[in-house]
């Protein structure tokens, strides 16, 4: 069973090819990297194979339902997600628990479940000490640890996460990609995470899947390989 499943998707700016012929497909319980050179138009993949922009041609196919039946949930975070300004009216255990909320529940207090799934999600990205600070007061790099707590807390089935770990350093990375690993074999998520070369990934995620320029072509053309 796919998550994500996408077959020969090809897209253009304008009249010039950046992708070409791409196919790729992610299941529950797997960790899986994009990777490849700077411009090699990964965020330009993920934004195609969600909808956000449309491919030239190309089969794309999300599943309707998780491994158990339920509607598929999805977690997305985009490049530099956190653009969060100063008077922002929030502190970080709000924003983080907000996740917690589904549709229709708004006003229904947070179960002892909900608040165990806050703490966890803070503590994984290292900001559970500063749960009560206000959001205006962070740094980028801290912006960005929180809006990965709140998909954390939403707990989707199929995360999707562009460069998360910009502003992280090693040891933090570290137990990052141990966090994804946990979710993806304990818990049964599918992963997609598009990051640089990181030599120290390679060790936590099942599969790579690199976009590569293609020789042959004087357009940005790209195709897949494991």
């Amino acid at each position: 069973m796919h998550y994500l499943d996408v077959k020969d998707l090809t897209f253009y700016y304008d009249d010039e090819p950046v992708l070409e012929d791409v196919s790729y497909h992610v299941d529950p319980g797997e960790f899986v990297i994009l990777t490849g050179e700077n411009g090699a138009a990964k965020s330009t993949l993920i934004k195609s194979t969600l909808g956000l922009l449309k491919p030239t041609k190309g089969t794309i196919t999300i599943a309707k339902e998780n491994s158990n039946g339920e509607k598929l949930s999805i977690g997305y975070i985009p490049q530099q997600v956190a653009s969060f300004n100063a008077g922002f009216p929030s502190t970080v255990i709000e924003l983080v628990r907000s996740g917690r909320f589904p549709r229709n529940r708004w006003f229904k207090p947070l179960t002892k479940r909900d608040h165990q799934h806050v703490e966890k999600a803070l503590k994984a990205v290292g900001m559970w000490e500063m749960r009560h600070k206000r959001i205006g007061e962070l740094s980028g790099g801290q912006k960005q640890r929180i809006s990965l707590a709140r998909i954390f807390a939403t707990d989707p089935d199929l995360f999707i996460l562009d460069e998360p770990t910009t502003g992280m350093d090693e040891t933090s990375r570290n137990e990052f990609y141990r966090l994804l690993k946990h979710n993806a074999h304990v818990h049964g998520k599918a992963i997609l995470m598009i990051t640089h070369d990181h030599e120290d990934i390679k060790s936590y995620a099942d599969r790579q899947i690199r976009l590569v320029r293609k020789e042959d072509s004087q357009w940005r053309c790209f195709h897949m390989s494991s």
